[in-house]
């Protein structure tokens, strides 16, 4: 059966980041844990954040990495408690929010974090005894603010999936000013992991007509301006639009995702300093590719669907013209590129076929499968 559900409280214009204190007292929150990094902190955007909660006294965590770790959730925890929070506010990318989403789970529940995970039986133990959580994104791609989900590298290597829909933020806070200073490689990587998104879950079997629909618009604008957004940072259009494709993509892949993230998680897990949304664009065409035999897609004319979308004549000019796209943005012509050699196939492979992204794919892949996806992507 179908569950479509969507909970947060999106406020989505210039100048939302003023309604932050506001959004604390309607939720309840008098005690902040602000979860941040220290690029967000260097660029200034902590200071204005601690600006719009006049009268009251956050604590902070800088220290996110750029892919979030169980210790920065353990040093995270310390924090929210020696400060005696009631509340968490994400600031920054899905780095951020899903750290905070991880001190929300190990903050008021017992054990290790892998206890939660999702392919470890773990989303029934998330309780509503989590704290509730504001999210202000600062870039135009994970979506995480409106999610249910978090990706975390758990102790033992291993990058998982969290999913609760105790876990999605209870407001979003998208100012598309906070987007302005990105720089242009990492406005192209994270607007590519939204569009990703939006295709991937676009792609996905599952029934929800609602989600079909948010992600096709989400593509249709993130498509538009994704290359305005990386060669003029101050457009203040095109970060308007990419703000909102990243939260569509999210709203949508509550259906599931698929291979590309798959694919992403596990190598992210294999070398954490490699970045999620490169990946994503990366692993993109030859995803689409492997997609375009399944019945669905053919069924439903998917692959010509987001054709359109993207204002190309054909869907199977679509792998190509996603390639093409990556290359004019300037990100990595393939994996090669990013410096992965083959000798890490059998461990992404591994990783791979027990992600939950894996099953969600309009095609089962199978181990040869996925061998001939990374190749295909070197």
């Amino acid at each position: 059966m179908a569950q479509i559900l969507y909970v947060t409280n999106i406020l989505i214009d210039f100048g939302a980041l003023a309604q932050l204190k506001a959004e604390c007292e309607r939720i309840g929150i008098a005690r902040p844990l602000i979860v941040t990094d220290a690029g967000v902190k260097a660029a200034g955007l902590l200071d204005r954040t601690l600006a719009a909660l006049p009268g009251l006294q956050p604590a902070v965590f800088d220290q996110t990495p750029s892919n979030p770790t169980e210790a920065a959730v353990r040093a995270a925890v310390e924090v929210y408690r020696q400060a005696g929070c009631d509340g968490l506010i994400a600031l920054g990318g899905g780095s951020a929010i899903d750290c905070a989403k991880g001190v929300a789970i190990a903050s008021t529940h017992e054990g290790p974090l892998k206890t939660y995970a999702t392919i470890e039986g773990g989303s029934p133990k998330i309780t509503d005894r989590v704290p509730p959580l504001i999210a202000v994104p600062t870039t135009a791609g994970t979506g995480s603010e409106v999610a249910r989900g978090a990706i975390v590298i758990v102790d033992d290597g291993r990058k998982l999936g969290f999913h609760s829909w105790h876990l999605v933020p209870r407001t979003a806070l998208l100012d598309p000013e906070l987007t302005l200073g990105l720089p242009p490689m990492l406005t192209a990587a994270t607007g590519m992991d939204a569009i990703a998104h939006c295709m991937e879950t676009f792609m996905a079997p599952p029934f929800n007509p609602p989600a079909d629909g948010i992600g096709l618009d989400g593509l249709q604008r993130g498509w538009a301006h994704i290359e305005r957004a990386t060669k003029d940072g101050q457009d203040r259009e095109a970060r308007l639009n990419m703000m909102s494709a990243s939260m569509q993509g999210a709203m949508a892949f509550q259906k599931g995702l698929g291979c590309v993230h798959s694919l992403s998680h596990s190598l992210g897990g294999v070398n954490p300093r490699l970045h999620h949304g490169t990946l994503n664009a990366v692993f993109l065409p030859a995803v689409i590719r492997f997609n375009a035999e399944a019945e669905s897609m053919k069924k439903d004319h998917r692959l010509q669907r987001m054709a359109h979308a993207m204002g190309l004549a054909s869907g199977s000019d679509v792998p190509e013209a996603v390639k093409d796209m990556s290359a004019r943005l300037g990100l990595p012509s393939g994996l090669a590129a990013m410096g992965v050699t083959p000798d890490l196939f059998d461990r992404v492979i591994e990783g791979a076929l027990a992600d939950h992204c894996h099953k969600t794919n309009p095609r089962l892949a199978s181990a040869d499968d996925y061998r001939a996806m990374l190749q295909a992507s070197m």
